[in-house]
């Protein structure tokens, strides 16, 4: 689970099954009754109507974790975060980097790090697109160590510098306001 909407849906199939739950957090829930499999299908099924997937296999949950994590300091943080990403993830699950580290790579086929620049030069289009922070304040926000650093990441993963995405989204709104 990523979002509220999704913790909202898991709340309203359980309780449609008859479920109590005494955790429900994002990408976790424990559930104070026994389920049974029909009750475990059925709850399968409907979390899959709504793009939900249910899992419990332990390594899958945890990567799952530490993706929310990562997701949510990138995207839905309001300061910028104090401290690299291994520090808080390790902290988070109380596990060890290293071991979360292979973990990750041994299931998703990527390193955390480059799952975490995905994410970051995305934040960064999304930034650049809304046009209401320089690229100082995005490098900033997105604990970058200077606008360099965040410029040559860009193109390493883009292509493209940062002011040339930026000027191709202002040329594609100029074309589109003279259709």
């Amino acid at each position: 689970m990523v979002s509220i909407r999704c913790k909202m849906v898991v709340k309203s199939e359980l309780e449609k099954l008859g479920l109590h739950y005494t955790k429900l957090d994002l990408g976790e829930v424990d559930v104070k009754e026994k389920i049974t499999t029909k009750q475990l299908d059925q709850l399968k099924s409907a979390l899959s109507k709504s793009g939900l997937e249910l899992m419990d296999d332990k390594k899958a949950i945890l990567i799952e974790k530490m993706k929310n994590i990562i997701i949510e300091m990138i995207h839905y943080a309001d300061e910028p975060y104090p401290r690299n990403f291994s520090d808080l993830i390790s902290e988070k699950l109380k596990e060890d980097y290293t071991h979360l580290s292979n973990l990750f790579s041994e299931v998703t086929g990527t390193t955390i790090e480059h799952y975490i620049i995905s994410h970051k030069i995305e934040r960064v289009k999304e930034l650049l697109l809304y046009d209401e922070l320089n690229l100082t304040e995005i490098s900033f926000q997105l604990n970058y160590s200077s606008v360099a650093h965040l410029s040559s990441q860009f193109k390493k993963v883009t292509g493209l510098t940062p002011t040339f995405f930026k000027q191709l989204r202002c040329k594609r709104q100029d074309t589109l306001d003279n259709v």
